[in-house]
């Protein structure tokens, strides 16, 4: 049987295999059920969605960041954040927050006209699309520090600008997440 997988937005993918002008195996997935159609995932590999519910087959890396980690981070943005919508993305070394590119409240308004049976708050989300915001990166294996990172959207510099020091995940994400949505975020230096 073809291996399938279904993504946050509901959509299914089917893992292909194909060549590489070498004549190895290429593995790809695609919404498309048609082709040579992988049964597994090959060993050494994982199936890996990134926030925007794109779907990839990687290479399995080692864990940098443990698990309570990125629970401590999503605790504070649901206890000390106003943010509402946000996904989070693990890669490598570090942990970042993605917010909605688009607004929800205005997205169910354009869409309210026009709402088909069914449609809902979870219909809008479903076509929501995120950019990151903010990312904690491990600087420090063995003491377990981080930096702090926000993007910066001035349009001569649009990359990631560093506005902390090494320090305990805890503090940082207590001290940074609740700027994120307002104002004060962009005052982060």
């Amino acid at each position: 049987m073809p291996l399938q997988y279904t993504n946050s937005k509901k959509q299914t993918y089917y893992l292909h295999v194909g060549k590489t002008k070498k004549g190895n195996p290429r593995y790809y997935f695609s919404m498309k059920s048609e082709g040579q159609l992988a049964d597994s995932i090959p060993q050494g590999y994982e199936i890996y969605e990134n926030p925007n519910a794109q779907v990839f087959l990687r290479k399995s890396k080692s864990k940098q960041i443990f698990d309570d980690e990125v629970a401590l981070v999503e605790f504070v943005i649901e206890n000390h954040s106003d943010l509402r919508h946000y996904k989070i993305g693990i890669t490598k070394n570090l942990i970042q927050i993605f917010t909605p590119n688009q607004e929800i409240d205005e997205l169910t308004q354009i869409f309210l006209p026009f709402r088909p049976a069914g449609f809902n708050e979870n219909s809008i989300l479903r076509l929501m699309t995120y950019s990151p915001v903010m990312q904690f990166v491990l600087a420090d294996k063995g003491k377990r520090l981080f930096i702090t990172k926000r993007y910066c959207f001035l349009g001569s510099i649009d990359d990631w600008i560093q506005i902390s020091d090494e320090d305990t995940l805890e503090n940082l994400t207590r001290r940074y997440i609740k700027h994120i949505g307002k104002d004060s975020y962009y005052e982060l230096f």
